[in-house]
């Protein structure tokens, strides 16, 4: 045997070794999907078992109206909650590029803009008051704002809807996570 042919035997012995370490490490680690259980397994009767507080206005109520159909999957709020879900939702309606009509800088208007909606949660064992996941979660929906009032009022209502809906998904996965474990 050669001193060319063992400096290669190591090289892929070291290569197998390193192979062999690298498939171990990823032995320990574990991916399922969120709702591996299905429609009727303990993540989702946990979800659909969320009472959510109520909404003191109109984008924290899409934000509540998303969240009871996430959660319950269309079926409604619980009869007998096993969980409480205390919501608190802000927003805000930013200008982003603002364009210069006929040269007078005193009359600028917002030509684009961005929605924050952003909201605090905080989810409890009913029983015994034991949090079980609380957070805070944020959505931004871009808007252009057209020169027409209604048209622009409408276009900031569109981008609380889209930032809300938004907003609720993430609060979702947040949940289903904390109570699929």
């Amino acid at each position: 045997m050669s001193l060319s042919d063992i400096a290669g035997f190591r090289h892929r012995s070291l290569g197998f070794v390193a192979g062999a370490l690298s498939l171990a490490a990823l032995g320990g680690c574990q991916v399922r999907p969120l709702y591996s259980d299905g429609p009727t397994g303990s993540t989702s009767i946990a979800l659909a078992a969320i009472e959510i507080s109520e909404a003191d206005d109109r984008v924290e109520q899409e934000v509540r109206n998303a969240l009871v159909f996430l959660t319950s999957r269309g079926q409604g709020e619980p009869v007998n909650p096993q969980y409480h879900l205390a919501l608190s939702v802000s927003h805000r309606t930013m200008g982003v590029l603002y364009e210069s009509t006929d040269n007078d800088h005193d009359d600028d208007d917002a030509g684009a803009g961005r929605i924050v909606v952003k909201a605090d949660y905080n989810l409890t064992k009913t029983a015994t008051g034991e949090t079980v996941k609380a957070g805070n979660r944020t959505a931004v929906a871009l808007v252009d704002f057209p020169q027409q009032e209604f048209a622009k009022i409408r276009a900031v209502r569109d981008g609380e809807n889209r930032a809300a809906k938004e907003l609720a998904e993430i609060i979702g996965a947040d949940l289903a996570a904390a109570l699929g474990r």
